[in-house]
């Protein structure tokens, strides 16, 4: 680490639980972030501003007014531009020595599980079904740790799918692929503006957790947020050893 750098995370330095190595280990880190909208918003200036070397942003959509209630990662100005631009100007201006790749395309097959196989972590910040399936599958066949959020009205939810661990679940085991869940919209739904901030934080901290090595990830617990009387439900939830995705797998 530079002078710039020693100074820039001082105070993660000053921190017995992460200090010179544990940031170190950030800024050789590769994170994918998976939807750059209300939840990729806080987690991606929070993985930045914290160090993770690479950053790899994925979104296929643009700017919309609509966005800026939540979406903190882009402005009035640029609306319009691609979420992953728009997410990339941000990022640099909050952490220059941070390296985005800006994708605007929406991942899935051979190329998901590429930039998959590339990442130490993967945050899935997505605002559907078929994408956050997509990603889990990949990350299992790979076996990189999945940071999963969603926000929808006032209810939260957050999970880590480590499948490193022969005890944790995957998203698939709790979510089958083949069973029917209404797909709920912000456009038609709603949602409450801080409730994504607090959910893609949360993301934020358990990615940089699982580089540094901190602590117990949430791998094996589900988090429901109510946020309209700012209560937490914690679900321990187990593997499913005959899920369609990571049973048997590697174990």
């Amino acid at each position: 680490m530079n002078d710039d750098q020693l100074l820039r995370y001082s105070r993660h330095i000053l921190l017995d639980d992460i200090g010179i190595e544990g940031q170190q280990r950030l800024l050789d880190a590769h994170a994918l972030v998976v939807g750059a909208g209300g939840l990729g918003s806080p987690a991606a200036l929070y993985l930045a501003s914290a160090g993770i070397g690479r950053i790899t942003l994925v979104d296929n959509d643009t700017v919309d007014l609509t966005n800026l209630q939540r979406q903190i990662m882009h402005t009035t100005e640029r609306v319009g531009m691609p979420k992953a631009e728009s997410g990339k100007t941000a990022l640099a201006q909050i952490n220059p020595g941070v390296q985005v790749n800006a994708l605007q395309e929406r991942l899935d097959g051979e190329r998901l599980a590429e930039l998959v196989a590339g990442a130490d972590v993967v945050l899935d910040c997505s605002d559907n079904f078929a994408t956050r399936h997509a990603v889990n599958a990949a990350c299992v066949r790979h076996g990189v740790p999945l940071v999963s959020g969603a926000a929808i009205r006032f209810d939260g939810q957050l999970s880590v799918f480590d499948s490193r661990r022969a005890d944790a679940p995957c998203y698939a085991c709790l979510f089958p692929p083949d069973q029917a869940f209404e797909e709920v919209l912000c456009s038609t739904m709603g949602v409450f503006a801080p409730l994504v901030g607090i959910i893609g934080t949360m993301q934020a901290a358990e990615a940089l957790k699982l580089v540094a090595g901190i602590g117990q990830s949430v791998a094996g617990r589900l988090l429901l947020l109510d946020v309209r009387n700012m209560e937490w439900t914690d679900i321990r939830v187990a593997r499913n050893a005959s899920c369609s995705v990571c049973g048997g797998h590697g174990h």
